[in-house]
């Protein structure tokens, strides 16, 4: 048996486990290492939109003032694009951030940003219509996900999923109902604190 790694997101809203996935290994052993140096700690989720994610891991958001405009900090590396089918933007997925294709046609992901995905459930027929405007096909499982729990199947296969909150879902709705400004930066810091755990 393949040993499971898995995360524990704290935040002043409540605290996610989060299962990261071994199929992707390369993401999932930067993102240990990361948290394993305590990188993570205090850093925000700088940007919050509701129905959609919660991102964080900007290394400029530690003690970033109010108003600081946040989302472009990074390591000076890349992390190639791990697409597996089947890891796809169910409500809790842990992806990467990257930055868009016109300067990174390779897909590659952001060392340390992430989101964590909240989205929408979708009627099957909403489906079909974003896929056939897409020019993809959603599979049997892709159908089935997003119209039951929920997610952001537009961004399948574009970013790499790496992990999965598997408790605490609902921290991510109370994260995403917070007051935004500029930037959809929150309005009051909401500061995470990631560790290794054992389960």
């Amino acid at each position: 048996m393949q040993k499971k790694y898995y995360v524990l997101i704290e935040t002043s809203y409540g605290n996610m486990t989060v299962e990261l996935f071994n199929e992707t290994p390369k993401h999932r052993d930067n993102f240990i290492k990361l948290v394993n140096e305590g990188f993570y700690n205090d850093l925000l989720f700088h940007r919050v939109i509701n129905n959609f994610m919660i991102q964080g891991g900007d290394p400029n958001s530690r003690n970033a003032k109010p108003g600081q405009m946040l989302g472009n900090g990074n390591l000076g590396y890349t992390v190639p694009a791990e697409f597996v089918q089947g890891l796809i933007h169910r409500k809790g997925a842990l992806a990467a951030a990257r930055q868009g294709d016109m300067v990174n046609p390779t897909k590659a992901s952001s060392p340390c940003q992430f989101y964590i995905v909240q989205g929408n459930v979708w009627s099957v027929e909403q489906l079909q219509v974003m896929a056939q405007r897409m020019g993809k096909t959603f599979d049997k499982q892709q159908l089935e996900t997003y119209s039951t729990v929920g997610g952001t199947p537009h961004l399948d296969y574009d970013y790499t999923v790496f992990g999965q909150v598997i408790d605490g879902l609902d921290v991510i709705d109370k994260i995403a109902a917070v007051k935004c400004g500029p930037g959809d930066r929150p309005v009051e810091d909401v500061k995470m604190k990631i560790k290794v755990i054992e389960r």
